[in-house]
């Protein structure tokens, strides 16, 4: 490091060093992909490598953990999923239900929506990216009555609640 004007070191200060840490776990996280995949040294780059957690609460006030991601526990390992997991939020309102999926970089075109009285299927093939997640749902709900919106990269589903048997609907997206 530069000599000071008064002679000694310039310290950068300890919470600096964070950095070259981050540095060199994203360097092991690498090596680590490249072992359980047996992919080559001289690969530059393979993935992309996504994966997060959410934390909410759910109506009782408990907290609930969401993963996301394309990265999923195996009893071997590791294992990258070729379509991602989008961040999913459910929202349960009086007389229906709200689902918002963050599903960026796609056209609402290759965004297919199918659901029953207790699921969503959410699946998205576009050129560059995929998501793909299946959603149980907290209350039963009317396919027919499905709306969909696509907007900077948000999706958002609008499902009525049901009171007795219902059947299946694809929904388009708008």
């Amino acid at each position: 490091m530069p000599e000071g004007d008064r002679g000694r070191k310039r310290r950068f200060p300890r919470w600096f060093h964070v950095f070259d840490e981050m540095e060199k776990m994203e360097e092991m996280m690498d090596e680590m992909m490249r072992r359980a995949f047996e992919i080559p040294k001289e690969t530059k780059s393979f993935g992309p490598y996504v994966y997060g957690f959410s934390v909410s609460l759910d109506p009782e006030g408990k907290p609930m953990i969401q993963q996301f991601g394309n990265i999923k526990s195996t009893t071997v390992g590791p294992r990258v999923k070729e379509e991602r997991e989008p961040l999913v939020d459910i929202i349960q309102e009086n007389d229906e239900i709200a689902v918002f999926a963050e599903v960026p970089g796609v056209e609402k075109d290759d965004i297919r929506l199918h659901s029953n009285e207790k699921n969503l299927t959410i699946s998205v093939d576009s050129k560059g990216r995929k998501y793909y997640k299946e959603l149980e749902l907290p209350a039963q709900i009317l396919p027919a009555s499905a709306k969909a919106s696509y907007k900077h990269g948000v999706l958002e589903v609008r499902l009525k609640k049901a009171k007795g048997k219902t059947g299946e609907k694809q929904i388009k997206v708008e």
